[in-house]
């Protein structure tokens, strides 16, 4: 027996209202997802901006520290050439200007050779009486430029960590606009599906939405979740 037009037309409705509920779930799940992915794009913003600040101005820090390190590396290399001057006096003919040229030299040493440069004066002389035909320069001492550059190296290296960081940020937050985006575009999709009266239409439109957000949501899982 055929069934009447009125239990087709019952069932055709109730096959409607199911597939709008569909849609309706579907708008609330890509709706909630689409704001996390804001959410947390917002977050790696706020990292990025956070980090490229704190990273400017630790290799500002870092470049005083060079600059104040390479002045007292000229000022001990002036030193050296001094000193290197009085030593020749030191071993002229004349013991007036020998004397004078000494007095001189214990003064200069006494009041312009720290501890670290004094120490790589030491090691120059042991290494040019092992070895007289290759001049060895005290300041090309491993320990007198740790000594002297080793902060500067230390600011250096933390100020590019963090501008790597702010860097990685910048990525991610770069990421996560775009699932954003392709969130938006699935749920203008689906809001066109809610609206049209053709069922064919309506599953493209569901499908095509489906696998944009799957897309995007898969993009968003391989960025690590971060908090404030």
């Amino acid at each position: 027996m055929p069934e009447s037009s009125d239990a087709v037309s019952s069932r055709r409705r109730s096959f409607f209202e199911d597939l709008q509920l569909l849609i309706v779930i579907l708008l609330g799940v890509v709706s909630v997802a689409t704001a996390y992915v804001s959410f947390e794009a917002a977050l790696y913003g706020g990292q990025q901006a956070a980090a490229y600040s704190r990273g400017g101005a630790a290799q500002t820090e870092a470049e005083s520290i060079y600059l104040e390190a390479n002045q007292q590396y000229v000022q001990d290399a002036e030193t050296l050439t001094r000193l290197s001057e009085y030593q020749i006096e030191m071993e002229g003919a004349d013991p007036d200007v020998a004397a004078a040229a000494s007095e001189k030299y214990d003064q200069l040493y006494f009041t312009s050779v720290s501890e670290d440069l004094d120490a790589a004066i030491a090691w120059a002389q042991a290494e040019n009486e092992a070895d007289p035909t290759t001049y060895t320069d005290p300041q090309a001492s491993e320990d007198y430029q740790d000594a002297l550059f080793g902060a500067w190296s230390d600011a250096d290296t933390a100020a590019k960590a963090l501008l790597a960081q702010g860097d990685e940020a910048n990525q991610y937050s770069d990421r996560l606009t775009l699932n954003t985006v392709l969130m938006a575009i699935a749920l203008f999709l689906l809001g066109i599906a809610a609206v049209i009266r053709n069922r064919r239409a309506q599953w493209i439109l569901i499908g095509v939405s489906s696998g944009i957000f799957l897309l995007a949501l898969g993009l968003t899982v391989i960025v690590p979740f971060t908090w404030f």
